[in-house]
C-alpha cells in the first residue's frame, strides 16, 4: 500500500499528468526556471507566474539505491529507486521506482524514460530503462 500525496493546486498537474502519459513539471513563465517540487513562487526570481509543462519524460540516472528491506508486509523486494536528471527541465531530478529491469542492472548515467503507476486519482512516475 502506497500513501497517496495530497493534491494541491501547485502539485496536481505533476501527480495527475500520467493519465495522459505526460511528466508535468512546473516552470516560471518569467525566467523559465524549472521548479520541482512544484511551488507557487519561483525560487530564482520570486515571481508567482508559474505554469506546468509536459517535458520529454526521459533522463539520465544521477544516483540510485537498491532496497532489500520489506518496510511493509506486502512490499516486494529487492527494488531500485533512481534519482533521474529530467531532460528538458534543467536542475530537476525526480526520484522514483525503477520498473521493467533487474534492480542490479541500474547504473549511473543510464538513460531512463517515464512510465506511470495509477492508484486512485494519482499517477506515480516510475522509471524504466530506455531501449
Amino acid at each position: 500500500m502506497r500513501p497517496l500525496p495530497e493534491l494541491t493546486p501547485e502539485n496536481a498537474a505533476f501527480w495527475t499528468g500520467g493519465a495522459e502519459g505526460k511528466l508535468m513539471i512546473a516552470f516560471c513563465k518569467d525566467c523559465d526556471q524549472a521548479i520541482h517540487p512544484p511551488q507557487i513562487v519561483c525560487p530564482r526570481c520570486w515571481h508567482e507566474n508559474v505554469e506546468t509543462r509536459a517535458v520529454a519524460g526521459t533522463g539520465r540516472v544521477y544516483s540510485y539505491t537498491i532496497n532489500h528491506q520489506p518496510w511493509a508486509p506486502e512490499m516486494q523486494v529487492p527494488f531500485a529507486l533512481a534519482v533521474v536528471d529530467v531532460d528538458g527541465a534543467p536542475g530537476v531530478r525526480v526520484t522514483a521506482e525503477v520498473v521493467g529491469a533487474d534492480p542490479e542492472s541500474v547504473a549511473i548515467d543510464q538513460t531512463m524514460r517515464v512510465t506511470f503507476l495509477n492508484i486512485d486519482d494519482v499517477w506515480f512516475p516510475q522509471w524504466e530503462p530506455a531501449q
